[in-house]
């Protein structure tokens, strides 16, 4: 089985990269389930069901977020149409598992590929300098015994490197990949761990990268320069698609390889 996993779609040129690109790495490589985190789709702060249901049309089919999740009061409201309803597309919009159990959301979605092989996403969310919530690695522990997928990613939404590399060792031979996002800049570390799961510290960003994790770089120079309230405008320049491509075995969900993608926008595609 093959997946794609895109890194955090930032704002208008994250999407319109997705939208040009998609379709040819899905073919090149053959992706029989293509996921992407979008928290940061709507102007590079939140996302909306409109967006996430421009992101599903595009080939999308599970989003995952993190901390930016309630940045746009919209998803709210989509996230209730999907009470009682496990069909309905809201189901495959992620927020972090380990938020307090009462928010809206759902940290986890099972779903069966175009080939009919039975698939699990988990988001979760890091704690070291992030917003308060529960311990992500016994929830990682809850939510697996409730899944009965073999073939299990997770996109752990987190800050340090260090808490990212202990969560891709603590469920190594639990899941098929653990996938670090959140920092917008990808590591050079891809690799499968020693009992078979696919590990990136970050995937990076698919979004501007002439900027400064996104963010035009001057707004974020004149930030760190005079230290006064700013208004956050996406960049524009130099956009890149990143993301990995995982292939692993669906009958043990053990990873047998992870490649490091990029694509920029000016490749054909």
């Amino acid at each position: 089985m093959k997946i794609l996993f895109i890194g955090d779609i930032f704002g208008r040129p994250g999407r319109n990269i997705v939208r040009k690109h998609l379709k040819s790495l899905v073919a090149e490589h053959a992706i029989d389930l293509a996921i992407a985190n979008g928290e940061n789709c709507a102007a590079g702060f939140g996302i909306t069901g409109a967006l996430a249901e421009e992101i599903f049309d595009l080939g999308i089919d599970v989003i995952t977020t993190g901390n930016h999740i309630w940045d746009k009061r919209e998803i709210l409201e989509y996230f209730e149409m999907a009470d009682g309803n496990p069909h309905s597309p809201a189901r495959r919009v992620l927020r972090p598992g380990n938020f307090p159990p009462k928010m809206p959301g759902w940290g986890v979605y099972e779903g069966t590929s175009r080939a009919g092989i039975p698939y699990a996403v988990m988001n979760l969310q890091g704690r070291v300098f992030m917003t308060s919530n529960d311990d992500p690695f016994r929830k990682a522990d809850e939510l697996l015994q409730k899944i009965s997928a073999k073939v299990i990613l997770l996109d752990f939404h987190a800050e340090t490197t260090s808490e990212k590399v202990a969560m891709g060792w603590y469920l190594d031979g639990r899941v098929s990949a653990v996938l670090g996002t959140h920092t917008h800049i990808p590591t050079a570390d891809e690799r499968v761990l020693t009992k078979g799961t696919a590990y990136q510290t970050d995937v990076g960003m698919t979004g501007p990268y002439d900027s400064v994790i996104g963010v035009k770089k001057e707004l974020i120079i004149a930030k760190f320069l005079d230290n006064m309230p700013i208004r956050f405008e996406p960049a524009e320049g130099d956009v890149r698609l990143c993301g990995v491509v995982i292939d692993c075995d669906e009958a043990t969900g053990r990873a047998r390889a992870i490649q490091r993608i990029m694509v920029s926008d000016d490749q054909s595609g």
